[in-house]
């Protein structure tokens, strides 16, 4: 379908990214992101909602690009004839073909870009996951038990699964668990399932990641989430949906807290310091 009307209905819809981050539902919609965003503080959540999110650095840019030509879909990514950004005329272009919505690579970075993309592909499973599907679909469906409509831009949909392509600097399987906890992934594999499964009426989608290296030879793990990981982010996601809805009817949306807090040292570091010290 094409862009929602005043008339929001549940539903897959084929629109540019740009949109879809502006939130193209009429009163306001939450997304795996803004879910994890509400649950740290919905007062930054709801300012970034209202003044935009910063600029996206270098390195996001240049993730945005491989998954462009990983997925075949995406803004246009456009190798520039210098090789750097120093002189005033490259930061002319570069500004250019931003505004225009593409992607401006340096030549050196265009052929990385390439590369991983031919390193996903040549990955077993990787390539049986986007060997057929469709790339980039939103999906917008509105929550039974809060009435706050949801979203979420799903990286490739196919048969096999709903996955979702991430680049990174460690592929390892314990850089992997930290970088699932530390942003969130436990919550959007739920979230991207909850809107298969209101959409579509799948209840037995699998979610699948392919997390592949920035440096050569660009290794490529995919993974799946534990069911109990999986219920875990999917109570997190309830309770972000619950924060929502109590923000948006009373119009607060709370920061940090008003009174003073009383912290203690992290577990692991008050464990290393009572061997070191009290031992």
């Amino acid at each position: 379908m094409s862009a929602p009307t005043a008339e929001v209905v549940p539903g897959v819809y084929d629109i540019p990214a740009e949109q879809y981050h502006a939130d193209p539902v009429p009163g306001g919609s939450l997304s795996s992101t803004g879910a994890r965003k509400i649950l740290a503080a919905p007062a930054k959540f709801h300012h970034e909602r209202e003044h935009g999110s910063p600029a996206p650095a270098d390195h996001m840019e240049f993730g945005t690009a491989v998954h462009s030509i990983v997925l075949g879909d995406g803004p246009d990514v456009v190798c520039v004839d210098w090789d750097d950004w120093r002189k005033k005329d490259a930061q002319a272009e570069r500004a250019e073909i931003r505004a225009a919505g593409g992607v401006p690579l340096l030549p050196a970075q265009y052929d990385q870009a390439q590369a991983m993309a031919t390193a996903v592909h040549k990955h077993p499973r990787a390539a049986e996951l986007l060997a057929a599907g469709e790339a980039e679909q939103t999906f917008i469906w509105r929550d039974d038990a809060t009435g706050v409509w949801c979203r979420s831009r799903v990286d490739w949909l196919s048969p096999l699964a709903v996955t979702d392509y991430k680049t990174c600097s460690d592929a390892s399987l314990e850089a992997i668990q930290q970088s699932i906890y530390r942003w969130g992934y436990h919550q959007q594999a739920p979230w991207y399932l909850d809107g298969v499964r209101a959409v579509l009426g799948t209840a037995d989608m699998k979610f699948e990641f392919i997390f592949q290296e920035k440096d050569p030879p660009y290794l490529v793990r995919t993974v799946q989430l534990s069911a109990d990981a999986l219920l875990l982010g999917s109570a997190r996601n309830r309770r972000a949906r619950e924060v929502y809805a109590e923000c948006q009817r009373t119009g607060i949306w709370p920061g940090y807290g008003e009174t003073t807090h009383y912290l203690s040292l992290p577990p692991w570091a008050a464990d290393r310091d009572a061997q070191e010290y009290l031992s």
